[in-house]
């Protein structure tokens, strides 16, 4: 039997410690959308540049590289444990670099799933080339697709539209690295943004809506699903990070501090949700078996 390592009063926000490989069979729950965050299979003994300092990339033992086969099934064997969790109109964004990003799309096409998009994320405050050898890494790539190719998707694009100043939202998106407030309890070496997370959790999902995130790390998924009135389940193999996404949502039972959040993100001011939680989401459908 699956239990939670940290579930939320209200019920928003469900974090499970163990392997997705694990966990995802054990239950039978429909989510709206996924994101994933996998391994970019970065980690072999590289160097990177971060807050002034020469760092090794190493990120962990789960990071390490292996070879192109073993790579390929472990992004099949994740992908159709995710597809099988999904609603029929439900879509998945799958996080990446040219590392990893191209096997999840072969995965993606031979699973069934639709792509829809491939968002370039052109960050604005990339980490500069120490080798001087060859063009600054400044962009990482997001795929979205649908679970079925003939059942349509939500796509909020008056929304987008919106945000991206009344012209249609390009596949392009402009935005900033992680920022140290957002390291507050402490921090994980491959955690997004939270402006990254909202543009996404509003413009494929509703309000209420349930959010799954198999390699949820610092839960920086469930974090702006908590700002934007979503809905979130983790899963996170690594003790450590369980409970730093543990730390992060408690966090946010401040309100104040909730709001403090939301005006640190642009996306924020184009929207026209009151988001209170004051009543338990549990009175807005389903809730998780566990």
């Amino acid at each position: 039997m699956i239990k939670s390592f940290y579930k939320s009063d209200n019920r928003d926000f469900t974090i499970v410690h163990g392997d997705c490989f694990d966990v995802l069979p054990q239950f039978d729950f429909k989510f709206d959308m996924i994101f994933a965050d996998p391994p970019y299979f970065l980690s072999n003994g590289g160097i990177s540049y971060q807050a002034g300092k020469v760092v090794c990339v190493d990120k962990g033992e789960w990071d390490k590289g292996s070879s192109p086969e073993s790579i390929m099934e472990f992004n099949r064997k994740w992908l159709s444990l995710c597809r099988e969790k999904l609603k029929d109109n439900g879509t998945i964004w799958i996080s990446g670099t040219h590392h990893n990003i191209f096997s999840i799309a072969n995965a993606l096409t031979e699973l069934g799933y639709k792509i829809l998009n491939v968002i370039t994320w052109a960050k604005t405050n990339p980490p500069p080339n120490i080798s001087c050898r060859f063009f600054t890494y400044s962009t990482e790539f997001f795929i979205w697709a649908r679970k079925c190719p003939k059942v349509p998707h939500k796509y909020n694009y008056k929304l987008m539209k919106a945000i991206n100043e009344g012209k249609q939202m390009t596949d392009v998106w402009r935005l900033p690295a992680i920022g140290r407030w957002e390291k507050s309890c402490g921090k994980h070496p491959t955690q997004k943004p939270l402006a990254l997370l909202t543009r996404i959790i509003l413009a494929s999902t509703d309000e209420h809506d349930w959010i799954l995130d198999p390699f949820a790390g610092s839960s920086t998924t469930g974090i702006a699903a908590k700002l934007c009135g979503r809905r979130f389940l983790g899963i996170e193999q690594d003790l450590e990070f369980s409970n730093l996404s543990y730390r992060r949502r408690r966090e946010l039972d401040d309100r104040n501090l909730l709001e403090i959040y939301k005006n640190k993100i642009p996306d924020f001011k184009y929207t026209s949700q009151e988001i209170t939680a004051k009543e338990p989401f549990e009175n807005y459908g389903y809730d998780l078996p566990f």
